[in-house]
């Protein structure tokens, strides 16, 4: 679990079917608050739905960042990145949240469920590791939910939270450097 770093590019190697089935099987054992299990997972991998998808993700970004009075050209280089990464990434896996899966409507209720597809995500990427892939953890999706939702024809009740790139990894990960314990815990 210590050496797990994200990754963000990737070989152009595809993932065997049976290796991501298992990845997502691992997924769904994360622990989720009264063990409604509010994930569901969306794989997106046909060419299609990747344009679908990268038209929705840039387009909300480039409105957003004009919004806020950034330069075109910094506009169209962070769309162009995040192109390059939703095409070269082999799996994209978006994570969803079940709004139907809570006990009761309520903000804690709503927490616990993202929180529990939080755990999922946790999951997803430990067992991608244990795979042999890499992965990356991505939130684009959570500043187009709706429109993320439609432009993949999810249902009503999923609720984009993130995505995962995986594969094989095509880079060397970062050293992660981690807070020190004695600045992150405290005796009570």
């Amino acid at each position: 679990m210590r050496t797990r770093r994200s990754i963000r590019r990737f070989k152009p190697d595809p993932v065997p079917d049976s290796v991501i089935q298992n990845i997502l099987h691992t997924a769904a054992f994360a622990p989720s608050a009264h063990n409604l299990q509010p994930w569901r997972f969306a794989i997106v991998q046909s060419p299609d739905s990747r344009t679908r998808l990268a038209h929705t993700l840039t387009s909300t970004l480039r409105r957003d960042m004009t919004a806020e009075g950034a330069p075109p050209a910094e506009i169209e280089s962070r769309v162009a990145r995040s192109l390059k990464r939703l095409n070269e990434a082999p799996v994209i896996i978006l994570l969803c949240r079940d709004v139907t899966a809570i006990r009761e409507d309520s903000r804690e209720e709503e927490i616990m469920s993202i929180q529990s597809v939080a755990n999922a995500a946790t999951y997803l990427l430990l067992a991608a590791h244990a795979e042999g892939l890499g992965g990356n953890w991505i939130c684009w999706s959570l500043y187009a939910q709706e429109e993320t939702r439609l432009a993949l024809g999810l249902p009503e009740t999923w609720q984009p939270q993130a995505m995962v790139f995986m594969g094989y990894a095509d880079e060397q990960p970062k050293e992660k450097f981690i807070k020190p314990l004695h600045k992150i815990v405290e005796q009570v």
